[in-house]
């Protein structure tokens, strides 16, 4: 799926790369706003929506829960694509599969 493979390894069952877990087409580009020590991490980003209304547009989030293997190792304000697998736990459904840069 073009995702280039980290240079880093890892053991940990969970990873697209190294474990058994597939990732599927659906992606997001967010910030990492929140980091936990069990490899968990929340994203956020901005998005526009139209009120018809009032003609105009208002700000919007988005916040997902994700799994953040230790290959990858994403850290608070990296800019990171997720895309969705199987379900790893109660509220996450999304892997980290590359850092797109840092703010």
């Amino acid at each position: 799926m073009n995702i280039a493979v980290p240079k880093k390894t890892c053991t940990d069952k969970k990873c697209p790369f190294h474990g058994n877990v597939g990732i599927k087409n659906e992606g997001y580009t967010g910030k990492i706003i929140r980091k936990d020590s069990n490899r968990s991490a929340t994203i956020e980003w901005n998005r526009q929506n139209y009120i018809a209304k009032y003609e105009r547009y208002e700000k919007r989030r988005s916040r997902l829960r994700v799994h953040n293997p230790d290959c990858i190792g994403a850290e608070i304000g990296d800019v990171v694509h997720v895309r969705k697998t199987r379900p790893l736990s109660k509220t996450k459904n999304f892997v980290i599969v590359e850092k797109v840069g840092a703010l």
